[in-house]
Order: structure tokens, then C-alpha cells, then sequence
């Protein structure tokens, strides 16, 4: 067999991980360190023609100031978190360009993660932000304890709770009017004539399925309408647990003749069960999905105000640094009932 030979390159030493420094931009600029940072911060002192020396070996070596010592005699890095429960779910996109377009206002960088729902996963996203050192966080929690936030929020860090309560401290939240807001879909189910209303949500220990599943028993309530308990099911939202149930409350014995849905991503799932259904079946969905306006019918939602949400929760984290703020508040956001043909179809028997 031929031989081969592998030709290996050595790479420069200082190719990753050392930066040119000031004592760089001096040496190449031909001027003193103090030189150096006045220009980097925009102090006076400096001659236009040594400004113009020092800016060209800055953009000729790739200088970029380092905002550690700044950091250290400020107390504020300039950054906030925001932790997010899932990344990839639409309805987080708005929200999080709301508190990056504040932060943004105010100078800031945003650090955003995902916690997948999980409770030790946020914390430890949380506290791996607090490490280093953001100024504040906005937080859609996935636990229901978070006492592990008292210390950093006695140290100073801002916190505001948005989407769901924090458990067991007392914090800014920023919620949807998720109780009122199911109350009045299935409100509007039973002014089109339907009394067998079936409700599909997420898991009852999140603060917003429950809240939507105490909206849909109030408003069946308020109607006089007694509910089985097999027009209910919460769980997760994985696409087959839907299914099962979608398809267990329309072939019982006395099927449902619309259903509730508790978020987008059960709502979507159903859509899918309902166009393989012979029976035309209402339906009005919590939360806004891509596309419902071009389905036939189109989906009736309620809507919530997602860049709302993520806007007021990151104007009070800069109130609270501000210093503006002392008093943890609970402030909701209205949400919005939008008619499209899937929530107005009259009950089919």
C-alpha cells in the first residue's frame, strides 16, 4: 500500500485566546498607555492627529476594550438575563425582542436561556447569570419555589417574574389575564349554542394551566352548565396525549361539540384531529397560532399580548435599578378575543 503522509501546520501561538491589549495599540501607535485611554474613553487631551494614530492601530490590531475594571468600579456589568422556558415555542419570540429592545434602550446586553420547563435547570441557569454578575433578570419561571433567589435579590440583582408568579417570594410579575381570558372563550362557545365544551390544557401545576382550567369552569358555571369530568383533560402537550384525548371526548357517547384549548401547542395538535373529523366541531384556542387566519375556518383565539408582556417585565427591571421602584407589584395584561369561524360554528346536533 502507497504511504501517506500527513502534513500538519503549526499554528500561530497567539492565534486564540490572546487579545491585543492597550500596552499593544500604545507600542504600534507610538504613544503612551494614559494616550491610549483617554482615546478608548472618549476623554479629552488627546491632538486630533495622535487620536487618529491610535484609532487606526485599535482597528489594525482588533483592540476591543476590556469592561472588567469598569465593571468592578461601577457595580453594573450592563447585562440582564432573561430565562425562557423553551427557546423554539412561538409565543416567546415577541416577548423576547421586547426586553432586548429595552435593554437595548438602556444600554444593556441581553443573555437569554432556555430552562426546558425544568425547575433545576432554572435555577441553575439563574444562578449561573447571577454569577456573572448580570445587573438584573426576567424570569418565566418553571418551578414553584424560588427562595434560592433571596440572597441575589438582597445583594441587589433586579428581578421580575413574567408569564407566572415566583413561588414563595415576594416579586414583580407581569402576567396575562389568563383566568379572565378563558372565561371568555368559553364564554363565547356557549353564546354560539354550545353547552358540551371539552378543555384540553397543559400540566395543572403551571400556574397558567390552572389559571385557564379555574376560566373555563367559571364561565360553564356562570352558564349553569354542569362539567363531566371527562370533557377535561390536562397533561402534557406532547402531540399524542392530545390526540387521545381529542379523540376520546368526540367518540364518547355524548360527545363534546366544541373544545377549549389551554396554549398554542395543544391548539395546533387539535386542528390536526379535528380536520379528520366527519362533524364539524367548534373550537377557540388560548393563544395565537401562525396561519390560523388562512385555515378553513379560520382559528378563533385568545390572544395574548406576548411583546406586551416582555416590555412592561424589563421597564420595571430598570425602574427597580433605577432605584425607582420599592414596592413588588402584580400587574396584568389584557388579552384579546379574535373571531375567525372556528369559535362562531353552531353545535352540530
Amino acid at each position: 500500500m502507497p504511504e501517506t503522509t500527513r502534513r500538519t501546520e503549526r499554528l500561530p501561538r497567539n492565534r486564540y485566546g490572546n487579545r491585543p491589549t492597550m500596552k499593544d495599540v500604545a507600542a504600534r501607535a507610538g504613544v503612551g498607555l494614559k494616550t491610549v485611554s483617554r482615546v478608548v474613553n472618549g476623554e479629552a487631551g488627546v491632538t486630533p492627529e495622535t487620536e487618529r494614530r491610535v484609532q487606526e492601530a485599535i482597528e489594525a490590531l482588533g483592540f476591543r476594550r476590556n469592561d472588567s475594571a469598569r465593571v468592578l468600579r461601577k457595580g453594573r456589568t450592563a447585562s440582564i438575563g432573561l430565562v425562557l422556558e423553551d427557546l423554539a415555542d412561538p409565543f416567546y419570540g415577541p416577548l423576547s425582542r421586547a426586553v432586548e429592545e429595552v435593554a437595548r434602550a438602556h444600554g444593556a446586553l441581553l443573555i437569554n436561556g432556555s430552562s426546558a420547563e425544568d425547575a433545576d435547570r432554572e435555577q441553575e441557569l439563574v444562578l449561573a447569570l447571577c454569577a456573572r454578575r448580570v445587573d438584573g433578570l426576567v424570569v418565566i419561571p418553571a418551578g414553584d419555589d424560588h427562595r434560592y433567589l433571596e440572597p441575589e435579590i438582597k445583594a441587589g440583582v433586579a428581578t421580575v417574574f413574567v408569564d407566572r408568579p415566583a413561588g414563595h417570594i415576594d416579586a414583580d410579575v407581569v402576567v396575562s389575564d389568563n383566568h379572565g381570558g378563558a372565561r371568555d372563550g368559553v364564554s363565547h362557545l356557549i353564546a354560539h349554542g354550545h353547552r358540551r365544551i371539552g378543555f384540553i390544557g397543559d400540566m395543572p401545576r403551571i400556574h397558567t394551566a390552572a389559571e385557564r382550567l379555574r376560566g373555563y369552569r367559571t364561565a360553564m358555571e356562570d352558564a349553569g352548565i354542569q362539567v363531566a369530568d371527562s370533557w377535561m383533560s390536562l397533561g402534557i402537550t406532547d402531540p399524542d396525549r392530545v390526540r387521545r384525548a381529542a379523540e376520546d371526548m368526540l367518540s364518547s357517547p355524548d360527545p363534546v361539540t366544541a373544545i377549549f384549548t389551554g396554549n398554542n401547542r395543544v391548539t395546533v395538535t387539535v386542528v390536526r384531529v379535528l380536520a379528520e373529523h366527519a362533524r364539524p366541531v367548534a373550537l377557540v384556542g388560548f393563544d395565537d397560532i401562525e396561519l390560523a387566519d388562512l385555515l378553513q375556518p379560520g382559528v378563533t383565539v385568545v390572544a395574548q399580548d406576548a411583546a406586551t408582556l416582555g416590555r412592561t417585565a424589563a421597564e420595571r427591571l430598570f425602574r427597580q435599578l433605577d432605584g425607582t421602584l420599592l414596592t413588588p407589584e402584580r400587574i396584568v395584561i389584557p388579552t384579546r378575543l379574535i373571531t375567525r369561524g372556528s369559535g362562531e360554528l353552531p353545535p352540530a346536533d
